[in-house]
């Protein structure tokens, strides 16, 4: 990619995307504010749920927690507690471990430094250019997966989007894009906008696209092609016992421990966190679930079993929803 053509598209790109994301913007609550907090808080929850989820989230999240200052002393059970259902816990640590260090170091206030903001835990290249840029209108790029859907498609991009020199093109034009305009929030959210409701996957809505004339894809007809998919790693099954253990109307829990995905969630105890098998696999099963973690793909298994030395703690059926129970088991108990 030569980097004058580059530049020149970009200034000929930048005032046609800030005037569309104007007049096409979605009206979300965290595009109301200039509060980076929450600005922040709507990134970090946008990273694996869609946008449609995550309103109400943030929305019951920001009333329980209005102010970093409040976030840094909440428990730990509140934060993940409101943060059940959205799965990938560790954002929900990292968004409290962060708020504890803001409130150290910055004095409870965000900090409008780039290096400052890239410094804490939880946000990566695209959440401290997100933020800079819409909270603090600075110049920093953001590549997510739908900047780089539009611009593999705008510049006619066929390498592995994932591949080093890839990644490299990919920022560096993400990064001409913004400092050619003023509006660098407006442009940002233009490029996240046109990815998530115009330049679909699959079948995008090219007649609706403010850039579609300068797109090499539509020119190429390469559009079903970019990006190029990366091989996958195959998919690996995997089978958990689960054990449901009662007394009067309690059920035994045990914590996730740390180091294990979800760490800090109840569960019941299972053969993957705790206990060996404990009982003849002939039983036939109260309840089964299934679900993915990245590349995995798990069966669970529900059987009841007597009272043992099981370690854990005992909670009444009727608790059960108010503390952060994972997504898995609590599908489990429904069936039961």
């Amino acid at each position: 990619m030569h980097h004058k053509p580059a530049q020149r598209k970009a200034l000929r790109l930048t005032p046609r995307l800030v005037n569309w994301y104007a007049e096409n913007a979605r009206d979300l609550p965290w595009r109301r504010t200039n509060d980076p907090y929450a600005i922040w808080v709507s990134e970090i929850m946008l990273q694996q749920t869609r946008v449609t989820t995550v309103i109400n989230y943030w929305e019951r999240w920001m009333r329980a927690f209005p102010t970093i200052n409040k976030l840094a002393r909440a428990r730990p059970e509140q934060v993940l507690k409101l943060w059940e259902g959205l799965g990938y816990y560790s954002r929900a640590r990292n968004l409290q471990l962060a708020a504890k260090q803001i409130v150290a170091r910055h004095n409870g206030t965000f900090p409008d430094d780039p290096e400052a903001i890239r410094s804490l835990p939880g946000i990566g290249r695209y959440t401290a250019g997100a933020i800079s840029s819409i909270a603090f209108e600075q110049p920093e790029p953001i590549v997510d997966g739908n900047v780089i859907r539009i611009l593999t498609r705008l510049f006619g991009l066929r390498g592995d989007p994932k591949s080093k020199p890839m990644q490299e093109t990919l920022w560096a034009l993400a990064n001409q894009l913004v400092k050619a305009t003023a509006d660098c929030g407006a442009l940002n959210q233009s490029l996240m906008e046109l990815g998530a409701t115009v330049c679909h996957p699959r079948a995008p809505q090219c007649d609706r696209c403010p850039v579609a004339r300068s797109c090499v894809a539509r020119r190429e007809g390469l559009i079903h092609l970019l990006p190029a998919k990366p091989v996958r790693a195959a998919t690996m099954k995997r089978g958990i016992q689960v054990y449901l253990i009662t007394h009067s109307d309690r059920v035994l829990l045990q914590k996730r421990p740390e180091g294990f995905h979800n760490a800090g969630f109840w569960e019941l105890p299972n053969d993957e966190t705790g206990p060996a098998r404990m009982l003849a696999t002939d039983a036939k099963p109260l309840a089964t679930a299934r679900h993915t973690i990245t590349r995995y793909r798990i069966q669970l298994q529900l059987f009841a079993v007597p009272r043992s030395k099981t370690p854990g703690e005992w909670h009444a059926r009727d608790n059960l929803n108010a503390i952060p129970l994972t997504a898995a088991h609590r599908k489990l108990l429904r069936q039961i």
